[in-house]
């Protein structure tokens, strides 16, 4: 790249996005280092008009739209293809399916379930309308079976965060931002589901905004185990890595819950039915009362005095407010879930357990004098709380990849899109995405989200277009294959390439 030096103000937004790591800010200048391939991700973020193009005598790699030039013994901005003694190549072998076994399971299936070939190191379909990389035949159950790969740059995809915790993370749609030289929106806070909270990060609108390279390289981060802290607007701060508990506003998630308030009640209500004469399941989804409650009902449990907070949606279940208190809901206090207590059916010595769904926090209380007195747990108390914890999984981030391949993806698989299309929905054409297989969603397109623990590390990586580059296998027999027009030209023996 060319440098107008003079311009540079030293704001390193430049140094931030450089996919090779080759830009440095020396004495409020920006320098550039040797390996530069002049993808001009730089150039995309500078405010001052610091860059300009400038065309090496490099090789171009012409397999995306970005055209590194790539010097001698080094990699382009994808960090796929490589110089080697002046030629352009893909530095990775095909893996078949049979290698990914241990990650994708030893599933049964159709003869078109599995790929006979994955589009692991395969290398990409462009410019769009050439075949792809490898399109392989093989003989299964006695019929012709035939696999398409590529490695497909998406730009319209995503990932979706399951992050399990109860703790307040901030009201749904608000958006997601990441600290990148600045505040950068990446995404937004989705649905509460059960136990877990849903974060969507990327999506086109984002990978085609102003902060689209600050995103993208924020979830490829993600997406290679690295700690990453989101920011919720109004809400919460959320430390996310694959695999490990969320951290929210400094506090660890080491359990899920096992159900709501009210699942709780009524999946251990043999043990609830011991521990107190009164038990309060506190959550910011439903909260559960014990004797209000059917199961309690239906053990004959007597009904206390005792009502508390919170919408009533149904005997012994309520809705309360959300927040950073127990269970999630806005209770800092427990005894503050309590509205009102009608002490001729609370006795002197009744006792009352309010806990949360993971039974991490809880309070055992005693009457005495008209007043609740917070005393050590009974046997019978600790036994449901031991039992509770026990039932609650350990809580993790997961991550789901989202994304669509029914745009110029499909050329190199068939010169009638459309008919790819049609025999996708119909089960004539299966996708996997590294092996793994997705769920392919209905309605038209080919959009599809795959859990991304199924694809093997490393199988995907990241354009400064910017956009995801996936493993992509479509399967069919040949038959099929003829009918939508495939590239037939284009085929080879699948034991070919095996060798």
């Amino acid at each position: 790249m060319k440098i107008d030096i003079d311009k540079c103000i030293g704001c390193g937004l430049c140094e931030e996005v450089c996919p090779l790591e080759v830009i440095d800010i020396v004495e409020k200048k920006v320098k550039i280092n040797e390996g530069c391939v002049e993808c001009t991700t730089c150039m995309k973020v500078c405010p001052q008009g610091v860059f300009s193009p400038y065309e090496s005598h490099f090789p171009k790699c012409d397999a995306c739209p970005v055209m590194c030039r790539i010097p001698e013994g080094a990699y382009g901005a994808c960090k796929r293809y490589f110089n080697e003694n002046g030629m352009i190549k893909r530095k990775a072998r095909v893996h078949t399916y049979e290698e990914l076994e241990d990650i994708l399971g030893h599933e049964e299936g159709g003869i078109i379930d599995k790929p006979l070939i994955t589009g692991i190191g395969s290398g990409t379909t462009y410019p769009d309308f050439r075949p792809s990389p490898f399109i392989v035949k093989g003989i299964r159950d006695g019929i012709d079976i035939v696999t398409v790969v590529t490695e497909a740059p998406l730009s319209y995809s995503g990932i979706k965060l399951k992050v399990d915790t109860d703790l307040y993370m901030g009201e749904e749609g608000k958006k997601i931002y990441v600290r990148r030289k600045g505040k950068r929106h990446i995404g937004h806070l989705c649905t509460e589901e059960y136990g877990s909270k849903m974060l969507s990060l990327g999506g086109v609108n984002i990978l085609t905004s102003k902060d689209a390279l600050f995103a993208a390289k924020t979830i490829f981060e993600i997406l290679q185990g690295k700690k990453v802290t989101l920011e919720i607007e109004d809400g919460a701060k959320v430390e996310v890595s694959i695999g490990a508990p969320p951290v929210v506003n400094g506090k660890s998630e080491e359990r899920m819950r096992v159900g709501c308030g009210s699942a709780t009640t009524g999946l251990f209500a043999p043990y609830i039915f011991n521990a107190a004469d009164e038990v309060i399941i506190l959550d910011g989804h439903i909260t559960g009362l014990f004797s209000e409650h059917p199961s309690g009902r239906y053990l004959n449990k007597k009904r206390s005095g005792i009502y508390i907070k919170g919408q009533k949606s149904t005997e012994g279940r309520y809705f309360l407010n959300k927040g950073s208190g127990w269970g999630g809901t806005d209770i800092e206090n427990p005894l503050d879930v309590i509205k009102e207590v009608d002490w001729d059916r609370c006795p002197e010595g009744m006792t009352l357990l309010i806990t949360e769904t993971t039974g991490k926090k809880y309070a055992f209380f005693k009457v005495k004098n008209r007043a609740f007195i917070e005393e050590k747990p009974t046997e019978e108390a600790m036994k449901f709380l031991e039992i509770l914890r026990d039932s609650c999984e350990p809580s993790k981030i997961s991550v789901v990849f989202a994304a669509g391949v029914g745009g110029s993806a499909r050329a190199g698989v068939t010169k009638n899109p459309i008919k790819l299309t049609r025999a996708v929905h119909e089960g004539k054409v299966k996708i996997t995405i590294g092996g793994a297989k997705p769920f392919i969603f209905p309605g038209g397109g080919i959009n599809f989200i795959v859990d991304y623990g199924k694809i093997k590390y490393g199988s995907i990586y990241l354009s400064p277009t910017p956009s995801f580059i996936l493993p992509v296998e479509y399967t069919m027999t040949l038959e099929t294959f003829k009918e939508i027009g495939g590239h037939i030209e284009a085929i080879i023996p699948v034991e070919d390439v095996l060798k």
